[in-house]
Formats: C-alpha cells, structure tokens, sequence
C-alpha cells in the first residue's frame, strides 16, 4: 500500500507521464490519477485515449501559467514529469523558453504542491553533471565503443559510472542548469516548509508511446528509422557512433518509483542517479545491431565527425545508492527495450508513421 489517494502526475501527457499515469492506475486501481499537460510536444495527444479508456482525467494546462493551477482536483502526490527536455534547448538563439519551463515552471509546481501539503517527486536529470569533467574522464576506443578506464582518485567516478559524489562545476547546458536550479529549489522547500521530496536524477528513459527525435528519445528514432527504412547519421567524436550511454526501460523506472512509494521515510529531498548502468549501456554502433537484428532491415548511415560542445562521449549511471536503499535494480536489457519499441512501433504502424517515418 502507498499513503496517497490522489496524485497529479505534470507533464502527465507526455512519454513518461502518460507510462507513469497508467502503470500507476493499474497497480493502484483506487488511486485518483490526475495528468496536467500543455500537449505541445508533437504526438502527445495520441495518449490522450490511452488515459481516458482508463478512468485518468487529463487537464489541459501550462505548467509555466501559475493560474493553471487553480481548478485542478485535490492531490496529495505531484510527480514532475514536465520539462523542455532538450540538451539543445537554447543553442543559436535565446535559453527564454527552457529557462521559463524547467524553472519557473518548476516553481508553479512547487507553491502547488506546498498549498496543498503534498509530496513532490522530480524527475531530474544525469544532465546536472558538467560537461568538461565528463568528457575528460580516462577513456579508450573499442571496436564498437568508447569506454570509460579504471580510475579511483576521481570523487564521484568508478567501473560502476557516475555517483551523486561527482562534481557539479563546470558548464551543462541551459537544459541541465535549469534542471539543477529545480533541484536546489526543493532543497530550499524541503528545508523552509518541510515539503516531501524525492530527487531521481534520470539517464536516458525509453520504450514504447516515445515519439523521438534527435535530441531526446533517440532509441525510439534509431529503431523506427529502420523499421521505416530511412537514413540515419552518426554525429560527433569523429562519427563513428561509438558514444555510449545507458538507457532504461520506463517500465523499470515506475518499478522504482512504486518503491519510492512505498517507503516515506525516505522523502526528506535526498537525490539519486536512476540509469540503466554499465550492465544497460549501448553504443549507437551497439544500437545499430540490435535495431538490424530486431527488425532484419539496414539503413544508410552517414558520418558527421564534428562535436557539439553539449555531447558526452560516455556517460554511465551508478546506481549503487538507489539500489542499496530500495532494493532495485533494472530487469530490461538494451535488447528488451528495442524489442518492445518494435513492438509497439509495428502494431501502431498507422498512427505513429507520420511522426516517426
């Protein structure tokens, strides 16, 4: 059992939010699952009939428009899943937009969830940690990746990947300070008005119902790229599509987030890494085979070497912390989680193709 009866999921329209809304419903029938979402991004609306076939009631709202706020139902729980959540957002013109979501908007959610006392789960970012430090972690090149060495006199910094322990000086992109200056914000709520609050600091999160694009949900476009038989690029570190991160099923995150749940004592705004770990990490070359091997069709792949100074040639989760306190650990693999998204992708061929294809 959780202690909530009602819960507003922002964001809740979206890839995460939606999984989230619907996975808590069925583990908790009874629960009142409440989605705010402002249905900009592209291919949101198509899970709007998915939430309503299930009894979750969607708001149409703006999480940057404080007002929107005001009429929703009585919630006990807000799980934060808005965000702009771009590493780009920003580049070329002016951070106005990311900057006015992911933290004023952050601000909306926390003075609605103090006014109604409830707890707050914010899904952040492994994009809090700066960029420079990443990038001149001890590495060496593989036939089909980038890998991280041995190393032990870098705080924060093992075999395992990054701790909470890593530095956070340096440049992370307005996306990533953004999402870091949210952090600091529940640290103050938590501290001044006793707000309950958990930090989950996410990798990269996929599976099915992601419509991706380049910038975010990039298993998504790698897998329906070659379902629909259309070119891809790698870009960056010479573009040979070694870059690995770590991913992980949506699946396996409410599998932690059910946890969460269930364990109040620890909701005093401490922070955990949430990834795949170095056990759940692909290379684009990596994710290449499985995409070749998943749906038996190769695209053309082009080569772009140049580096965006936002891109991380590694980055990997340490998740010893989340593990310890809540007995976790990720149950889906890399392959798992292409198999479902081509899944997902071939039943729904119709209705997805036109924002995938």
């Amino acid at each position: 059992m959780i202690p909530f009866k009602s819960v507003l999921i922002t964001g809740g329209g979206g890839f995460v939010g939606s999984n989230l809304a619907l996975l808590l419903r069925e583990a908790w029938p009874s629960l009142r699952v409440t989605v705010l979402d402002s249905l900009k991004r592209r291919g949101s609306e198509l899970n709007l009939p998915r939430l309503a076939e299930t009894g979750i009631e969607f708001r149409h709202g703006d999480i940057r428009c404080r007002d929107d706020f005001d009429d929703l139902p009585a919630f006990d729980l807000m799980i934060d899943c808005s965000a702009e959540p771009s590493v780009q957002a920003g580049l070329g013109g002016s951070p106005q937009a990311v900057l006015d979501t992911n933290l004023m908007g952050t601000i909306h959610c926390l003075e609605a969830a103090r006014e109604q006392g409830a707890a707050f789960l914010f899904l952040s970012t492994s994009r809090v940690y700066p960029i420079q430090p990443l990038n001149d972690l001890p590495h060496e090149e593989t036939s089909t990746r980038f890998s991280w060495t041995d190393r032990t006199d870098i705080p924060g910094y093992s075999e395992r990947g990054v701790s909470e322990g890593f530095t956070l000086k340096g440049a992370r992109s307005f996306y990533g300070t953004s999402k870091l200056a949210g952090e600091q914000l529940i640290e103050e709520y938590v501290y001044s008005y006793g707000l309950r609050a958990l930090i989950n600091r996410c990798g990269v999160i996929a599976g099915p119902w992601q419509m991706g694009k380049v910038d975010q949900g990039v298993i998504t476009l790698w897998v329906a790229r070659h379902f629909f038989g259309r070119p891809l690029r790698y870009t960056g570190f010479g573009g040979t599509g070694k870059q690995v991160r770590d991913i992980l099923h949506v699946a396996d995150l409410f599998d932690l987030i059910r946890l969460q749940l269930e364990t109040p004592e620890c909701w005093d705004g401490r922070v955990y890494n949430v990834g795949g770990g170095r056990e759940g990490s692909v290379s684009l070359l990596e994710l290449t085979e499985l995409c070749v091997k998943e749906t038996g069709n190769t695209v053309p792949i082009t080569s772009v070497p140049e580096t965006a100074g936002v891109d991380l040639r590694v980055y990997l989760t340490d998740t010893t912390k989340v593990q310890a306190d809540f007995k976790w650990k990720p149950a889906r693999n890399p392959a798992r989680i292409v198999h479902d998204i081509h899944a997902w992708i071939d039943n729904h061929q119709q209705m997805v193709g036109r924002l995938l294809a």
